[in-house]
């Protein structure tokens, strides 16, 4: 992923409006993130956990998603998996994030989209090994390449956003 300003990122936001855009408080350090060994910046708001966002290329552009996390009965017991990098997590580490549809209107029948993410966003650095799932959690073993790996969780984010951006 290229590397992205502040104000890139509170532009590229497809799902809030821009006082939404422009009151959502990014991550500390974003000048020096290693932006080549991102396939997306994700973050959850710092003091507003119910609140998360993910900015990545998209169809020769940059888009960014502004995610709920769904509220999920019996949180805590057992295991889940995210469906963007494949990593196993306690029940606590994934969630299913939801997110308005660009352009829909909050009545219209499938405004949103969701999908079951690590509940850190840090996707991109579980699948290149930089990160490891808590206790009870683990990437599975397989026979793809960190390459193979890195594609397959760029196939599947980019059908999440595709389905926001429709």
């Amino acid at each position: 992923m290229r590397s992205l300003t502040e104000p890139e990122i509170r532009a590229s936001f497809v799902n809030c409006t821009k006082g939404e855009a422009s009151r959502a408080r990014l991550p500390r350090g974003i000048d020096e993130l290693d932006w080549a060994g991102l396939d997306f910046l994700g973050w959850r708001e710092p003091g507003a956990p119910e609140r998360g966002y993910l900015v990545a290329e998209f169809g020769g552009r940059v888009v960014g998603v502004a995610l709920r996390p769904a509220q999920r009965p019996g949180a805590g017991r057992g295991g889940a998996m995210c469906s963007i990098c494949l990593t196993a997590h306690p029940a606590s580490g994934v969630a299913l994030m939801t997110a308005r549809r660009a352009g829909r209107g909050s009545v219209e029948e499938y405004a949103s989209a969701g999908e079951y993410f690590c509940s850190d966003l840090a996707c991109p650095l579980y699948v290149r090994g930089r990160r490891r799932a808590a206790a009870g959690g683990a990437r599975m073993s397989e026979s793809l390449d960190a390459e193979q790996r890195v594609a397959r969780l760029r196939t599947n984010l980019a059908g999440f956003i595709g389905r926001v951006v429709r």
